[in-house]
């Protein structure tokens, strides 16, 4: 536990201090690499991962992978039994993110888990530079609009739901900042023509009804699912 906390706040500070321009997206890469790979030829797949930051740098985003230690490495157990060995191809995916410093791997026995979700709330202060990442509702470039880092998993993290945060706190956190996916899988290096990702976006406004000082009274703010995003339903009492 010691030595994983140190990690940890290695990671952090990294995010911290390192220069150029701060990530705007977390990948969690083992979600990704192995997303729809449940078939014969399955395998923890590079081109899925190279096809979500391809995706993602054209929208203007600018990434992070996060992976377990082993997979950034030439071969790798993926179970007891079941070994892999990346191809050229895929060695090629993963050196250029290593090269382009987009790929981050997570220390032996650490769980990398805890490392895209610290991604996603990080400072990186140096990087930043007091600017505030969000995205406006009516952006120009056609990035959906909210909070920045999002993070790329449709893990649902039944794991750490009681662990980490209390529940509000938790749920806040998981629909502001989580983007799902869903895409037609690889089979090895291949893919259906016309493969592309549809992304379910973070929340833009919160889905909980939240109150604050109005003049002399107070405003309550309530969501309504089929309003759009510009509209509002608030009480001033």
């Amino acid at each position: 536990p010691e030595r994983a906390t140190e990690e940890l706040q290695k990671f952090s500070d990294w995010l911290d201090e390192r220069d150029g321009e701060p990530f705007t997206a977390i990948l969690d890469g083992a979600n990704i690499g192995y997303y729809m790979q449940s078939f014969d030829k399955g395998r923890f797949n590079y081109h899925q991962i190279k096809f979500m930051v391809d995706t993602l740098e054209e929208r203007g985003e600018n990434v992070l992978v996060v992976i377990p230690n082993k997979y950034g490495y030439n071969s790798f157990y993926t179970s007891k039994s079941n070994h892999q060995q990346l191809d050229a191809e895929e060695r090629t995916i993963m050196n250029d993110l290593l090269r382009r410093k987009k790929l981050y791997k997570v220390p032996p026995r650490c769980l990398d888990d805890f490392y895209w979700m610290l991604a996603s709330v990080s400072d990186q202060a140096s990087a930043r530079k007091g600017v505030d990442l969000s995205v406006a509702n009516d952006d120009s470039s056609g990035r959906w609009p909210g909070v920045r880092p999002v993070l790329i998993s449709n893990d649902q993290m039944r794991d750490h739901k009681w662990e980490l945060l209390e529940p509000r706190l938790f749920r806040r956190w998981y629909g502001c900042h989580i983007v799902n996916y869903n895409f037609t899988a690889f089979v090895m290096g291949e893919c259906v023509d016309g493969n592309e990702i549809f992304f379910s976006q973070a929340d833009f406004f919160s889905r909980e009804i939240q109150g604050n000082q109005s003049g002399s009274g107070k405003a309550w703010h309530f969501p309504v699912s089929d309003w759009d995003l510009e509209e509002r339903f608030v009480v001033r009492l």
